[in-house]
């Protein structure tokens, strides 16, 4: 092999070698299994509930507020007719669901302990940039909707529709 070959074909191993570095992998299993990067999902009561529908292209409510800080339980239903899923930008890093087939339901517990606002938004297959974003007010002035474990109307009017991994 001549030398320009060679050089070509340890460049082209070097590249593939880099390429698989810094890949960002999730783990999970089931639909109402979560992975997160780079905080543990929440364990304990919710000082808030908030119950979220899913569609093409939207969420229902899109920019929910709570009350008080604290772990806030996501009760998601994807009432589309394609996948959806969804994630949460909160203070300790992301959280999401795993992806949620039409009919299904799962819940997602994030960390929202400090009053900020938080984006949320379905991650899938640009799904964010047609309109399924939003934003979470969280101890903080201002109107909208506020759930809490009492409250469980929030946006999921009409059921969950169908059986669901909760």
């Amino acid at each position: 092999m001549n030398p320009l070959a060679r050089l070509a074909t340890v460049a082209a191993v070097g590249i593939l070698a880099l390429a698989g570095c810094g890949e960002k992998r999730e783990t999970g299993t089931g639909a109402g299994s979560t992975s997160t990067t780079p905080s543990t999902t929440p364990s304990g009561p919710a000082a808030a509930t908030v119950n979220v529908k899913e569609t093409e292209f939207k969420l229902d409510p899109s920019s929910p507020k709570v009350a008080k800080a604290g772990v806030v339980e996501f009760k998601v239903s994807n009432a589309g007719s394609t996948e959806h899923a969804l994630e949460v930008e909160g203070p300790s890093g992301e959280q999401r669901t795993q992806p949620i087939e039409p009919g299904k339901s799962t819940s997602l517990k994030v960390d929202l302990s400090k009053p900020g606002t938080y984006e949320w938004y379905c991650p899938i297959d640009g799904h964010k940039d047609q309109g399924m974003k939003g934003e979470i007010t969280v101890a903080g002035g201002g109107s909208g909707t506020t759930t809490t474990p009492e409250d469980s109307g929030g946006g999921n009017s009409g059921g969950g529709g169908g059986s669901g991994g909760y």
